[in-house]
């Protein structure tokens, strides 16, 4: 099965596109829009989107990488693309659209669309394990379902396909007709409707009036009357709806659902008749998500009695890659519950945004079901790895060991998962990143088991997704000329070194600063190559600081004096930062030094002022702007003074996270995001940031006590009625202050907030958990989006600062990229 090609001509007409093109017959297989994840630059068409950064600007990278098809709005690029293939269009997206919906219309096979607020994912993975031994299906990537996403997604259907699975999503209305041409299904799916993504709609009505939108001219549409308002749109011209219900009458109407060890026995009313179904799920989400996919299989003429059979099989889906601390100084990415050439591509770019190892190795697993030939598949699959740049691969399956001869880099094969297990104390695993991926049946959980560090229970996971929308939060507040400096000091407040620096390296930040030379030298050693800005730069660090090209801080005449005294004759034009104390009083050249700082300036050409900036006392608070509005003058002409001498222009900046907000018109050059990217910004209502990390341990022990009973040292927490409690695996030591003992800390257990009983100990504490169902092994969650860190620092009189940063290194990271 091979993807259909285009040559540059047909493109041309497909878009109605003024062009450049130097060769008409250059054939196109792949759709670009990130310069950064190129699967075959040579095929490939990269458009130029204009999202929160102008596509264009990325062309040229692009181009470096080998890609000779371009679309562009500007038309202004022709004479820098030697040998190139240029489209200009309108409208970049429209045009993406546009080619995608042409190429969708090539092909006469039955599509499911899904959209809903919640489970789009979920029910799309799920669908295609219960249909995929009847069908050759082609659906969406991980949870591709955007404006960009649904396009790229239709791109990969093939003449072997005979059954699509799209999902979609909008953020706002007049969004969804556009999807809809694109991916023109025949069965419509409708999960539900609720509060998620909400914020560009009026309220719900006008939400399901736009998702409704996809489904227009369907021969039949999968919803419960719960969420469809009544009468639909005429325009829709729907032939069939099938409904689904546990609350009122409808095609499949569910009449009883009771848990039973860790699954659900559902029955339900279906054509007049009982039937009956068992799902490996119980929590309230799954369980109604798999009920859409039964509705779906009825109404597509499967036999209740298939339908159960097949039900009672589905598997949990791995939605999120996990990048953890491996044995030998490793990193892991566990994405081991999935295997298809579309996850395994996008595992393979988040493997090379990891820049901290030189090696990449890859354990992969067979991938069945593919719908194409084995050596087709191995062929497409080798060349996925030699222009993703693996290094080694690790080949676990009989179907990927008969084809060993494939792959060009480095290589082992093994039969089973047992087999490499066997062989594992053997092999040599040592500072390099490891990709562990896998189809379910291969078992693979027990590989990255096997590779992954050992730690305690207690894990803070990190969100990368909501960090980077985060980031693209503040990115949407600036001019497009103004830079970004993250600030990633204190261990990126307790979040990680070169992964979080990976990301903002990866999602073009200008700089990055920390606070002492060691955790840039740190950085430098994990393979950030981006502009590092020291701080604090010890007189003793001048030589480390030099050595890794990292860039001081300067902040006084004497730190100056020596700085140039170290670098004497040796170096010219060397970067450094300059600091201006304009009230906050803590580090910064002061007015009455200026003078003296400009004679300096004047008379050296070892140093080149990469930029001049200030740090604003009370950015957040509108108590204080008057304040803020003095510091911001002060800084004006302070700065413009120290510019008087210099015959270039460094960047200046005051802004720091609260202040993008609040403070537009001082954005200067650039702006320091800090503790914004982790989810906190006093300037913004609640909400308007993602959550990014999400501390959580495990229960050890669960103990029912007598009445008059005492809990912990010195018997502080004192039971009177007795009740049970809950041992759970975190103290002080791990960061969990002493000051949230006798009932001030609480926890999510069960879904419940519960408090913490006597003194927090160094390892562990005790919960109350009286009247909940709790046992060894449960979860106890510290802190999420429901119990937030502002919560938890507010009850012990601090901040979100103190709270993220206390958290100890023996504490495992997780990161999880979705």
């Amino acid at each position: 099965m091979s993807k259909v090609t285009y040559v540059a001509r047909q493109i041309a007409e497909v878009l109605d596109a003024e062009t450049a093109l130097f060769d008409p017959e250059a054939k196109i297989q792949y759709l670009a829009t990130d310069s950064r994840s190129l699967t075959d630059p040579a095929r490939s068409l990269f458009f130029a989107l204009e999202a929160l950064r102008d596509g264009h600007e990325f062309a040229a990278d692009a181009y470096q990488r080998g890609v000779r098809n371009f679309v562009f709005r500007a038309r202004t690029h022709a004479n820098k693309f030697a040998g190139a293939n240029i489209f200009y269009v309108d409208d970049v997206r429209a045009a993406l659209q546009k080619l995608a919906a042409f190429h969708r219309r090539s092909f006469n096979l039955e599509t499911i669309a899904i959209t809903g607020s919640n489970g789009k994912t979920i029910v799309k993975e799920w669908l295609y394990q219960l249909l995929v031994e009847d069908f050759n299906i082609v659906r969406s990537p991980k949870s591709f379902n955007s404006q960009i996403g649904v396009p790229l997604s239709v791109w990969q259907i093939t003449p072997e396909n005979d059954l699509a699975i799209f999902e979609a999503g909008v953020s706002k209305a007049n969004e969804m007709t556009a999807l809809a041409n694109v991916v023109r299904p025949t069965i419509g799916v409708l999960t539900n409707i609720g509060d998620a993504h909400s914020e560009g709609f009026a309220d719900n009505k006008e939400k399901l009036a736009e998702k409704l939108k996809l489904f227009k001219g369907v021969k039949c549409l999968i919803a419960s009357p719960d969420y469809l308002q009544s009468p639909l749109p005429d325009d829709l011209a729907i032939e069939n709806i099938f409904t689904w219900s546990m609350t009122r009458p409808a095609d499949l109407r569910i009449m009883f659902s009771e848990p039973i060890e860790g699954r659900t026995y559902l029955r339900a009313l279906y054509q007049e008749k009982e039937i009956e179904c068992l799902l490996p799920f119980v929590d309230h989400g799954s369980v109604e998500n798999g009920i859409i996919c039964w509705a779906t299989l009825l109404s597509m003429g499967y036999t209740p009695e298939v339908c159960d059979a097949r039900l009672e099989k589905l598997s949990p889906i791995g939605m999120r890659l996990e990048l953890k601390n491996g044995i030998n100084q490793c990193s892991v990415i566990d994405d081991s519950y999935s295997a298809d050439v579309s996850s395994l591509a996008i595992a393979l770019d988040f493997m090379n945004l990891q820049n901290q190892h030189p090696r990449r190795t890859l354990i992969l697993s067979d991938i069945p079901q593919s719908g194409k030939n084995d050596a087709e598949l191995y062929v497409e699959v080798a060349a996925l790895l030699h222009n993703k740049n693996v290094n080694r691969l690790i080949g676990i399956g009989p179907q990927i060991s008969a084809f060993a001869e494939f792959f060009s880099m480095e290589t082992a094969f093994f039969d089973s998962t047992e087999a490499f297990l066997e062989a594992f104390p053997g092999m040599h695993f040592s500072e390099e990143t490891i990709l562990v991926k896998g189809a379910r049946r291969f078992g693979f959980e027990r590989i990255s088991k096997v590779l992954t560090q050992k730690v305690h229970d207690t894990v803070l996971e990190i969100n990368l997704n909501a960090l980077s929308a985060n980031l693209q939060f503040y990115r949407s507040q600036l001019d497009s000329g103004t830079k970004i400096m993250a600030m990633v000091k204190a261990f990126s407040y307790g979040s990680g070194t070169f992964e979080i620096a990976n990301l903002l390296q990866f999602n073009k930040a200008d700089y990055l600063a920390v606070a002492y030379t060691d955790e840039g030298v740190a950085l430098r050693k994990g393979g950030i190559k981006m502009p590092i800005m020291v701080m604090s730069p010890e007189f003793a660090a001048f030589e480390a600081i030099v050595q890794h090209r990292l860039e001081p801080e300067l902040y006084s005449l004497e730190v100056l004096n020596n700085f140039l005294l170290f670098l004497g004759n040796r170096h010219k034009d060397y970067p450094v930062h300059l600091k201006l104390d304009t009230g906050m009083h803590r580090l910064g050249f002061d007015e009455k030094d200026i003078n003296e700082l400009k004679d300096i300036l004047s008379k050296t050409d070892a140093i080149k002022v990469t930029s001049i900036f200030s740090h604003l006392v009370a950015s957040d608070a509108a108590e204080h702007d008057g304040f803020s509005i003095k510091q911001i003058e002060a800084f004006n002409r302070i700065s413009l003074d120290v510019l008087s001498v210099l015959d270039y222009m460094p960047l200046r900046h005051i802004c720091n996270t609260s202040a993008i907000v609040r403070w537009p018109d001082a954005h200067f050059d650039m702006v320091r995001i800090g503790i914004g990217l982790y989810g906190f910004d006093a300037a913004l209502a609640a909400g308007a940031l993602q959550t990014v990390a999400v501390l959580k341990t495990t229960v050890t022990q669960v103990k029912t006590l007598q009445p008059g009973e005492s809990v912990g040292y010195s018997r502080a927490g004192m039971m009177p009625d007795g009740g049970q409690i809950a041992t759970v695996k975190i103290g002080y030591a791990d960061g969990y202050s002493r000051a949230f003992g006798n009932g001030v800390g609480k926890m999510l257990v069960a879904g419940q907030l519960v408090p913490v009983v006597g003194s927090v100990c160094m390892d562990m504490c005790m919960l109350d958990v009286t009247g909940l169902k709790v046992s060894a092994g449960d979860t106890a969650i510290v802190f999420n989006d429901q119990h937030s860190i502002s919560a938890l620092a507010a009850s012990i009189g601090t901040i979100p600062y103190e709270i993220l940063t206390n958290i100890s290194q023996r504490v495992k990271r997780v990161y999880f990229y979705e």
